[in-house]
């Protein structure tokens, strides 16, 4: 999905949160607000500073708990994840 969906400033601020949480994988993020990973490393890329960019690309590669399928079992709870603080849906 692109970029050119009109995100409000609660749902930016909202997606940058959850991409920096562990525990939120990166499906969660897509079916709340419909940004693919891609989507989402390129908005953060565009909202934050360059070294802080870098910074949470360097922390967020290869973990495993970013994305629901290579999750571990007992972290997946028997269902898919929810995200425990949500923006309602439009």
């Amino acid at each position: 999905m692109s970029l050119l969906l009109p995100l409000s400033d609660p749902d930016i601020s909202r997606i940058i949160e959850m991409a920096w949480e562990d525990r939120t994988p990166f499906e969660a993020i897509e079916s709340q607000f419909g940004l693919n990973e891609s989507a989402v490393i390129a908005l953060m890329r565009t909202q934050m500073k360059a070294s802080s960019f870098r910074m949470w690309r360097k922390r967020m590669k290869g973990r495993v708990t970013k994305h629901a399928a290579l999750r571990p079992a007992d972290m997946n709870n028997g269902g898919p994840h929810i995200a425990r603080h949500r923006i309602p849906q439009r």
